[in-house]
């Protein structure tokens, strides 16, 4: 089984097979400095360093594939204490600040997020075969509410996040105490969360404490580009060079294994083309509804 307090990963996160190719990595600049305090560094003369070549040094991982279920992921782990630095004030002035300095035109790409996506209708009418409204929801990595379905048809609408952003009208910021003592939800939403956490299995496992018989649960992942190009196949890890927010890529295959092995069933599940940002940029995501396998 997959060994929680791993640094480096050894088995899948999804199904545990140990069967996995491995290339090697960067971690992005951004990430490695809001971490962990690195910072990419010019090696030159002045080092004195024999046996190294002059140039930039960034810091180094590994790209990591499953051979049984195709998840393509980092090999590093982070921990929760690390999550936290990485996520608390999340695009606040000080996080935007340091990712331009990195990342030159992320505060308008940022800015051009910030309205939310244009495809709820979309998540809505993929649920609403296994749902009776209104619904009592709770948006588990909410963020403000903004990307929540179903506004104007519930009878209660939970927020729960770590970056502890104010929330748009209609919907009620809780901590972790409120989600756990509260009596039943309808509808559970985990949406654009999975891709960040080190531990999958964990979250739907801490999830599940608050899914009832007749609980949905909605995942919503990237369906990521590099796993959508026909002439990749599963061994798409000698592609990915660079690892940023999103650690974990996930197949469709994987997303069922994970599923399974976290005691859910799958209701439906498919991948939708969407468009994000007012320039209207293709991607894809992955949808699944599912409930707890003995219900």
């Amino acid at each position: 089984m997959y060994k929680e307090n791993e640094r480096i990963a050894k088995s899948c996160p999804c199904c545990d097979s140990r069967d996995l190719r491995k290339s090697p990595a960067i971690l992005m600049p951004f990430i490695a400095h809001r971490i962990f305090g690195w910072q990419p560094v010019e090696i030159d003369e002045s080092w004195g360093l024999k046996t190294i070549r002059n140039g930039y040094a960034y810091s180094l991982c590994n790209s990591l594939c499953c051979i049984e279920c195709g998840f393509l992921f980092l090999d590093i782990r982070f921990s929760d204490d690390e999550l936290e630095t990485l996520y608390k004030g999340y695009r606040d002035e000080k996080y935007v600040e340091l990712r331009e300095f990195y990342e030159p035109g992320y505060r308008e790409r940022n800015q051009d997020l910030l309205g939310g996506i244009d495809y709820i209708d979309q998540v809505e009418k993929f649920l609403m075969p296994h749902l009776s409204l209104p619904v009592k929801i709770l948006d588990w990595g909410g963020d403000t509410g903004k990307n929540s379905p179903f506004k104007s048809d519930n009878k209660c609408w939970h927020i729960y996040d770590i970056s502890n952003q104010p929330v748009i009208p209609g919907a009620i910021l809780v901590d972790k105490k409120t989600v756990m003592t509260t009596p039943f939800y309808d509808l559970i939403i985990c949406s654009n969360v999975m891709e960040h956490v080190p531990y999958p299995a964990q979250l739907l496992q801490e999830i599940q404490k608050v899914m009832k018989k007749n609980t949905v649960l909605y995942i919503e992942v990237p369906h990521e580009a590099i796993l959508r190009i026909p002439s990749q196949d599963k061994y798409s890890e000698q592609y990915k060079k660079h690892w940023h927010e999103h650690i974990n890529f996930f197949t469709e295959n994987s997303l069922i294994k994970l599923i399974e092995k976290s005691g859910m069933k799958a209701l439906s599940i498919c991948s939708l083309e969407v468009t994000v940002g007012s320039e209207k940029n293709n991607t894809a995501v992955f949808q699944i509804a599912c409930k707890l396998s003995a219900s």
